[in-house]
């Protein structure tokens, strides 16, 4: 990842984007969530993929 997540301007562009306007008591808690969902994410993509990974098997009911 590069560079630094900002949560709070990442909210204000999803607003825009969604045409949604948050209450001001769940801004906080909405942000909080998506930065660690963020954290996560940046976590799990910083784990190196190996090479012999195979596709578990897939079953039709």
């Amino acid at each position: 990842m590069s560079g630094k997540f900002d949560a709070k301007a990442h909210v204000a562009h999803m607003e825009v984007v969604m045409g949604l306007t948050l209450e001001e008591g769940w801004r906080p808690v909405v942000e909080t969530h998506i930065a660690a969902t963020q954290k996560a994410a940046e976590l799990v993509l910083s784990f190196p993929l190996e090479d012999d990974v195979e596709a578990a098997p897939v079953f039709e009911a």
